[in-house]
């Protein structure tokens, strides 16, 4: 009860002004019910004035007439109210589903992203629709479908007491019966049984979204099999948890649905033993009343049978969103600095991934100087993209500090941040919107002109020429969608409009086909002028040409140097330019079945 208690608190909180609206839903539910009880007392009255006055029901005709018109006003009434108070409920649940939703959105956009990356798209999609969804079902149909259910068994006992307390005590016998069994229903096992079975519903709704997104990989390599293990072992974690649920819900339903429709049993049970000296008016009369009455009260215990489920739900819903709202953002200074110029230092960073004991990183301290092309390479693991990441802060080093012109990243704001670093992903994300739209989230205020410039800049001339709408195509709509070169030079165009000091490539050139790798790389030759560029790359060709190249191997510098330097000592790097070289001569034999 302190749970149920606790949820509706939590809930309240983001109720805003709108709290009233909660309030009055529960007042008109409660008048409702107790006005919906009313045309059982009119019908009640109007069936003792035609039996008093058999067979002269003409001399009952004024009061059957007032009972008849009472008996409907009071049901139009009592929907009416009911209405009203739905009408409530709902107004407060929209506004308490979006508040939810932007309070969840607001906490996860100061996240690191490194910590969205872990947890997954799925999971984190689900939690923010799904579970503020059951909310918005708490609030606007639960809730008021409680209170009914609470007050509406109170009315009924006290009719069934007043009318024939006899009988009306052995109709609440199966009541009683009820209420036992959906104890059995609510209990701490059957709480732990719906968490188990909404985590299996979160992993199988993750996996599908992975799946999903990793079809085009699992068809061009047959690996479908394969790949499909994973879901198929998250679609039989489900399969067991839900099972697992009906079980231990199997027997206390039977028994709550045996109970409740019982009633009837136990009215005959009552015209036979009451009626054994005689069948009188009396008793005729409260057997047509409580014939009339028990299917109410059957309907009612399932109410609070339904409720009962939908408040363990959203006390489940409630605990996920608290586990996202557990997650600490990124802290923020409260007195900002500005820095100098857009050089990078690491001193002595070191970094561990949560719930890891080893270290990505261990005691890394370099210096790139403003302007200074460099590249991270490396075995994969090596720390790479996890360095490059902590200059745009997606995490915060657990030792030592990053420095951005001289001042530590955390004592620079999120916004100029932001302003000083472009971050260019191996996968470019392009969201479903036009391309005018796509490359202006680099800077909003950019005119039509701007976009244009910097689309011609990024050498993104003949994807706009192919583009039936230019740049108004909406990418994504209608079968218009990019190759992962073309949708990587419009994320340059991005880069080139948000002109920022340092510039990040992570893996930039991974998913360029041949035929859009030269456009991306002059496109990146353009963006990277008069910029302090940082490059993660395993395609080495491509940071030949860098001021410096850092080889990583465990967390840990392992060589630095220029690409001649390296290439000439008989370290990592130049045991991996001789395998690159390698793989890069390799051709098809002119019988086309041999490799060489």
């Amino acid at each position: 009860m302190e749970k149920k208690k606790s949820s509706v608190g939590e809930l309240m909180k983001f109720a805003g002004n709108h709290r009233f609206f909660v309030y009055a839903s529960w007042v008109l539910s409660g008048v409702s019910a107790v006005l919906g009880m009313l045309p059982f007392y009119f019908v009640w009255n109007l069936i003792r004035e035609v039996l008093a006055v058999r067979p002269d029901f003409a001399s009952a005709a004024p009061s059957l007439k007032f009972y008849g018109w009472a008996a409907v006003v009071s049901a139009v009434a009592a929907l009416l109210v009911y209405v009203g108070g739905l009408m409530c409920s709902h107004k407060a649940a929209f506004r308490i589903q979006s508040n939810l939703r932007s309070s969840l959105m607001r906490h996860i956009m100061t996240l690191p992203l490194g910590l969205i990356e872990k947890e997954g798209s799925g999971k984190i999609r689900r939690v923010v629709n799904d579970s503020s969804e059951a909310t918005e079902t708490f609030i606007a149909h639960s809730l008021p479908d409680k209170v009914v259910s609470y007050v509406t068994p109170v009315c009924l006992v006290a009719m069934m007491l007043f009318f024939d307390w006899k009988i009306g005590l052995l109709c609440l016998v199966p009541a009683v019966l009820a209420f036992l069994a959906m104890g059995g229903m609510m209990g701490k096992k059957l709480q732990q049984d719906m968490a188990k079975y909404q985590d299996s519903l979160e992993t199988m709704s993750n996996e599908a979204v992975e799946y999903v997104r990793g079809i085009p990989v699992v068809k061009t390599f047959g690996q479908s099999v394969f790949s499909f293990n994973r879901f198929k072992a998250a679609i039989d974690g489900y399969e067991k948890w839900t099972v697992a649920y009906t079980k231990s819900m199997m027997r206390p339903m039977v028994l709550f649905t045996l109970a409740t429709n019982s009633v009837f049993a136990f009215l005959i049970a009552a015209s036979y033993i009451l009626g054994g000296k005689g069948v009188s008016d009396t008793l005729i009369l409260n057997l047509l009343f409580y014939i009339i009455l028990t299917p109410i009260l059957t309907t009612t215990l399932m109410k609070i049978a339904y409720s009962g489920e939908a408040s363990m739900a959203v006390t489940d819903a409630l605990k996920r969103m608290d586990e996202i709202f557990a997650f600490k953002p990124l802290a923020q200074t409260s007195s900002p600095k500005l820095p100098l110029d857009s050089s990078v230092e690491f001193d002595g960073v070191s970094f561990s991934y949560g719930g890891s004991e080893k270290k990505a990183l261990d005691g890394v301290s370099l210096k790139i100087t403003s302007g200074e092309h460099v590249a991270f390479v490396g075995p994969s693991g090596g720390g790479k993209t996890t360095l490059a990441s902590l200059v745009a802060r997606f995490w915060d080093a657990t030792e030592g500090s990053v420095k951005i012109g001289g001042v530590d990243v955390r004592d620079i704001s999120s916004k100029e941040l932001m302003n000083e670093v472009s971050y260019v992903f191996q996968d470019s994300k392009l969201l479903k919107m036009s391309v005018l739209e796509n490359v202006r989230l680099g800077n909003p205020a950019a005119s039509r002109e701007e976009v244009l410039a910097a689309l011609e800049k990024a050498q993104c001339a003949d994807i706009i020429e192919k583009l039936a709408d230019g740049i108004d195509t909406v990418i994504g709509s209608k079968g218009v969608y990019l190759s992962g070169g073309e949708a990587q030079r419009i994320s340059i165009a991005r880069a080139f409009l948000k002109n920022s000091k340092i510039l990040i490539l992570d893996e930039a050139t991974a998913f360029a086909d041949p035929d859009n790798e030269e456009k991306v790389q002059a496109a990146f030759a353009n963006l990277s002028k008069d910029k302090t560029v940082i490059m993660i790359a395993h395609r080495l060709s491509t940071v030949t040409n860098a001021d410096r190249i850092f080889v990583l191997s465990g967390g840990k510098i392992a060589e630095e140097g220029k690409h001649d330097e390296l290439v000439s000592g008989s370290g990592i790097y130049a045991k991996m330019w001789a395998e690159y070289n390698k793989a890069a001569e390799w051709k098809v034999c002119a019988g086309g079945d041999k490799w060489l």
